[in-house]
């Protein structure tokens, strides 16, 4: 069975009927489009007579919302899909209507393959269907040229349908704003212009529905706030999270490709209002169950400023019934970040210098990230581990190899009386000094590195086939360029404050003070190849250090 990179889904099947036989129906499609899915709403449409069939206006109910939910939330469990319900024919009830645009409508991935859930017995190649499907799917759509076309139906038909699809929310995908009763063929209003905020970090199933509903309210402007800077530091895993420039970039592709009438404003979020707490011409916000009293904030600042309220429209949330231990129950970016930890995020160096058959770690993080509980653990799983530290005291020992160039650099009243380097002295001289600190580590990295290079030839001899060094200063020192993969540690700041102070008995100030002079945990992340987190208990940190380490052994070379 051929499988296509990109796919068209034209859904016929009339509402009350469809929303339980979608899990099968996007099962059949998963098996066929591995990459992009774009949904076209048609209910009733007949693809049988010899008539070419033509697109009709769907009216935007919240029936049809609740499918879009349900629709995105089957698709979660198919997360290499990228799934788009296109909105160009749904029309929200309103008083005015946008001009309409019959031109054929670019989408960013050309569909490779359409296909379809109307029901024809007949599913041979030359049936009369099939072309009147990719008759119409190339009236509304571009298409690639060799446009190839498949009934789904009645594959999808054979599977045992239940009444609720898999991992579906029950209830309504707009939270009711009053107790009164709404019936699901009521008509879902339209305004002019309209806002919605959020991090929008790897674009998931979730932010599609809030995005949905946001396009479907709004026709003519949009107004997308996304969170940048201040308002992504009490974020779970911020390090991981994508640049502002990325998020921006896939938020408009699929904007765009699912309602390309309505103008889009794409603004960074710097504080909790943004536009929404200031633009006049904006008539609703989007807000979902988690961010309903930030909206009820941002409509209590609009009257301070003698602005009118805007309408509050609550998402309910998707949840993740396959959520792991420390990872939240609904569908988030938080979740996805946190699977992050352990994978290899880009491809490893190649060291052919190294010693054969030895396969080197970098091993570093802020100070307080846990990076010796880290190495611990990893020599508990089989790995040499080489202690930079420990090699830094070796070198520094008299008739180590950097005991006299630092006593000539910095003069013999940095010993002790009996002769030994006193590091403290030593670390007052440097510290807050980049010259002085300079001329140190000028001595003693090269130093350290060639140390470290004679251990690796040790952990050869032992059989060894993993070697950690463990450094906090790996990248400064530039000793990435000794090893195939380098590996962080991050925690929050807050965090490594605390257990800077707790252990090594500073204040706060100085314990940040410290932190301040070391690479951000952004700027490790950035040059790392696997990230791994000690924020949690300690059988966490064990469960990711063994996915790790089992990742890591299917990538070594035999």
């Amino acid at each position: 069975m051929a499988v296509f990179r990109s796919g068209l889904l034209v859904l016929t099947t009339p509402l009350s009927s469809l929303t339980p036989r979608l899990v099968p129906i996007l099962t059949s499609a998963a098996q066929l489009v591995n990459h992009t899915l774009y949904v076209h709403l048609q209910p009733g449409l007949s693809l049988e007579g010899p008539v070419q069939p033509e697109s009709s206006p769907v009216q935007a109910t919240f029936e049809v919302l609740d499918l879009i939910t349900h629709l995105y939330a089957g698709a979660d469990v198919h997360r290499h899909l990228d799934v788009r319900v296109l909105l160009s024919n749904i029309r929200a009830k309103s008083a005015f209507l946008p001009p309409q645009f019959s031109s054929v409508q670019n989408l960013a991935r050309p569909p490779e393959v359409v296909l379809t859930d109307f029901q024809t017995l007949d599913g041979g190649q030359y049936n009369p269907v099939k072309q009147q499907l990719e008759r119409y799917a190339t009236s509304l759509y571009s298409c690639c040229p060799q446009l190839a076309s498949v009934l789904l139906y009645p594959e999808y038909g054979s599977t045992e349908v239940s009444v609720e699809p898999q991992d579906a929310p029950s209830s309504s995908t707009i939270k009711p704003a009053s107790p009164v009763a709404r019936s699901p063929k009521q008509p879902v209003r339209g305004y002019h212009r309209g806002a919605v905020g959020g991090t929008f970090d790897r674009l998931h199933n979730a932010h599609k529905v809030l995005l949905s509903v946001s396009c479907i309210l709004a026709q003519e402007r949009l107004v997308v706030g996304v969170a940048d800077k201040d308002l992504l530091k009490s974020k779970l895993l911020p390090e991981l999270l994508q640049p502002y420039e990325v998020r921006v970039e896939h938020l408009s592709e699929f904007l765009v490709d699912v309602k390309p009438s309505l103008t889009f404003d794409l603004i960074p979020l710097l504080d909790p209002y943004g536009p929404a707490g200031s633009d006049p011409s904006l008539e609703f916000l989007v807000v979902s169950e988690e961010t309903y009293r930030g909206g009820m904030a941002v409509n209590r600042f609009r009257l301070e400023n003698d602005l009118e309220e805007l309408a509050l429209y609550q998402i309910q949330l998707l949840k993740d019934p396959k959520h792991m231990e420390n990872e939240e129950d609904k569908v988030s970016s938080s979740s996805f970040r946190h699977q992050m930890l352990g994978n290899l995020l880009r491809p490893p160096y190649e060291r052919p210098e190294l010693p054969p058959n030895l396969y080197v770690i970098g091993l570093t993080g802020i100070s307080g990230s846990g990076k010796s509980s880290v190495a611990h653990r990893l020599k508990g799983l089989g790995a040499y581990i080489i202690d930079s530290d420990h090699l830094g005291h070796r070198a520094y020992a008299p008739g180590g190899p950097a005991y006299q160039p630092v006593v000539e650099a910095f003069g013999p009243d940095i010993l002790h009386k009996d002769g030994i380097i006193n590091r403290k002295i030593l670390g007052s001289r440097v510290f807050g000094n980049k010259k002085q600190l300079k001329i140190l580590t000028d001595i003693m990295w090269p130093i350290i590195a060639k140390m470290a290079q004679e251990e690796m030839n040790l952990a050869v001899t032992e059989g060894k086939h993993v070697c950690v060094i463990d450094a906090a200063m790996l990248l400064e020192a530039g000793w990435q360029n000794m090893v195939h993969e380098v590996w962080t540690i991050i925690i929050p700041e807050t965090e490594a404050v605390r257990r800077i102070v707790e252990r090594d008995g500073l204040s706060e100030a100085a314990a940040q003070s410290r932190l301040q002079s070391q690479m951000s945990g952004q700027q490790l992340v950035d040059q790392s190849h696997v990230v791994l987190s000690t924020l949690w208990e300690p059988q966490v940190t064990q469960r990711l250090v063994e996915k790790a380490w089992n990742l890591l052994q299917k990538r070594i070379p035999k």
